[in-house]
């Protein structure tokens, strides 16, 4: 279960994020749309990307999806929670020890090496029953995954078989996101030879970007992730999923500036004409990465005021503040006490990964837990 913040959470918080489940829940339906035959998980590792998995999973569990990833077992036995009889794997496996904890939550390990199989293969034995696991293999990633030869040997072994009861064969792709690449290719065939290898046992390939590769992808899951949280699966292209995420700060200063002047820590933006200057309490203790800083060389970083005009990004952003530009706001119309949605209309959670070098995974999973999460649009809250 998870509670709102309340009225006196908000006035001390200087920042908030806002959470659209509604978009959440319509990325979903797009991305299952797009996978055709094949079923739509959701990957909801690392608290949802950061915007919560309780809230995310369960709007998603009363939209019909039946089947969640996380990464490790803490955030399976707190998702089970939130979503009752649904599948959850667990894409880290088992830790030597832990196969009790899986089991007693009807947690689904992910085996993507010998030690886990053998792990769980013991714990079955003790048992005296089968318990459901899934099966990753390398395809080419060369992270995490069974070698040819080791599938193999599992594949072959009808007891083994019997008792890892396998729910799911896996893969991941390494370069979805670049569809001309050609180890797309390369993996595509590799994982079709082990899917067909394993007969009976569902196969899954593709997160949100290998989605779009075809349907050939496709197979019978696909598990999307940063797409059912607004990020582009394409890159290069218009982003087609809907934006799911805002981010507000709190004015506490603003400034009219007659003259020029430096701005921020290292004097690195020139105020080059008479402006205005809004500083809001966001930083880097906030998880709002320090590389986004205004870069002379990098196209402008924008807010957006009142859902109609432009602030621009200046300075050095610093531990608790950041500060905008918020000359082309008429006078009066944003005060101390006001916000300015950072992740919003003028800029997407993409186009700010852009600016600090970096991706929409790590922009999000950054923010932190000084900012207060708002679920709006929901229905099973």
């Amino acid at each position: 279960m998870f509670l709102a913040p309340s009225p006196a959470t908000l006035a001390r918080a200087g920042a908030t994020l806002s959470v659209d489940l509604r978009a959440i829940v319509a990325n979903w339906r797009y991305l299952k749309q797009q996978a055709g035959t094949a079923e739509a998980a959701a990957v909801v590792k690392a608290d949802a990307y950061g915007l919560g998995a309780a809230a995310v999973a369960r709007e998603l569990r009363h939209a019909g999806c039946n089947t969640f990833f996380v990464a490790h077992l803490d955030e399976g036995l707190s998702l089970r929670h939130a979503v009752g009889e649904a599948r959850i794997f667990v894409l880290h496996g088992t830790n030597p020890g832990t196969e009790a904890d899986f089991a007693a939550a009807h947690l689904i390990p992910v085996l993507s090496g010998m030690s886990q199989v053998e792990g769980w293969l013991k714990f079955v034995e003790s048992q005296g029953r089968s318990h459901p696991s899934a099966l990753q293999v390398d395809t080419g990633m060369t992270r995490l995954g069974l070698s040819r030869r080791e599938f193999d040997r599992i594949r072959t072994n009808q007891n083994w078989m019997r008792a890892l009861d396998p729910q799911l064969l896996m893969s991941h792709f390494a370069c979805a996101d670049t569809p001309r690449h050609p180890l797309n290719h390369q993996q595509l065939e590799t994982f079709s030879k082990f899917a067909k290898d394993m007969p009976g046992v569902p196969a899954s390939l593709s997160a949100t970007s290998g989605i779009f590769i075809g349907p050939r992808a496709h197979f019978d899951l696909v598990r999307p992730g940063i797409g059912l949280y607004g990020g582009n699966p394409t890159p290069g292209h218009d982003n087609p999923m809907a934006h799911v995420v805002t981010l507000s700060a709190k004015v506490i200063q603003i400034q009219s500036i007659d003259a020029p002047q430096t701005v921020g820590y290292g004097a690195t933006y020139d105020v080059p004409k008479p402006s205005r200057l809004a500083t809001v309490a966001l930083g880097y203790a906030d998880g709002f990465l320090r590389s986004i800083t205004a870069n002379p060389a990098a196209p402008p970083v924008y807010a957006t005021v009142n859902d109609t005009w432009k602030a621009r990004l200046v300075g050095r952003i610093s531990m608790d503040l950041t500060t905008f530009d918020i000359g082309e706001v008429p006078e009066g119309r944003i005060q101390p006490g006001d916000t300015i949605d950072v992740i919003g209309k003028y800029a997407s959670i993409d186009t700010l990964a852009d600016a600090g070098a970096t991706i929409s995974y790590e922009l999000l999973t950054r923010l932190g837990p000084r900012l207060p999460r708002l679920y709006k649009n929901g229905t099973a809250s």
